[in-house]
């Protein structure tokens, strides 16, 4: 069984909740499935859930590079040298990422509104980036755009391998079929 979920901010990526942030359960009732990846509580979009543990670690662990594209709410403008920087790879603390896919997008078309919204200022533009990697460790999409000047305002993931969330709501919930392959 695989599941597709567009996870709100505020809710982990594990069935019990901690704190002030909501779990799983609180939205999927769906028993013996396990998330394929986590998202910070503060990021939304695209989880995956399954039941089949070889498939899970197929999607989840680093060494099988599964691509994940991630829409990015970005504190400024970026130049052309941010977005190549964020191509070529970016040194962090525990070492350099891989080369990504990045560029500036439009906002996305029928986006939700974040609960709580996101800071807004004024005199600061903000810019919508889309960044394709193929890693994953901890909170890596908001380190690489901190680090080459641009803080995440809201991240959103759009995409994990062939899997995207099209048409499916903030909070919503269905089971897919495995894509071929």
């Amino acid at each position: 069984m695989l599941i597709r979920f567009n996870k709100p901010y505020g809710v982990l990526s594990q069935f019990t909740p901690e704190g002030r942030w909501q779990g799983l359960r609180d939205h999927i009732d769906q028993a013996g499935v396990y998330a394929a990846g986590r998202l910070d509580a503060d990021s939304e979009g695209l989880l995956l859930l399954t039941d089949d543990g070889a498939y899970q670690a197929t999607l989840s662990n680093p060494k099988f590079k599964v691509e994940k594209t991630y829409w990015v709410q970005v504190d400024g403008v970026p130049n052309d040298d941010q977005l190549r920087q964020l191509e070529k790879g970016v040194m962090l603390k525990d070492g350099p990422t891989l080369p990504a896919k990045a560029w500036v997008m439009s906002e996305p078309a029928n986006l939700w509104p974040r609960d709580p919204p996101v800071r807004f200022r004024q005199n600061q533009p903000t810019t919508w980036i889309s960044l394709q990697i193929r890693e994953g460790r901890n909170r890596q999409v908001r380190r690489m755009t901190a680090a080459v000047g641009l803080p995440t305002l809201r991240l959103i993931r759009y995409a994990v391998g062939p899997y995207n969330l099209d048409a499916l709501a903030t909070a919503q919930w269905e089971i897919i079929p495995r894509a071929p392959g």
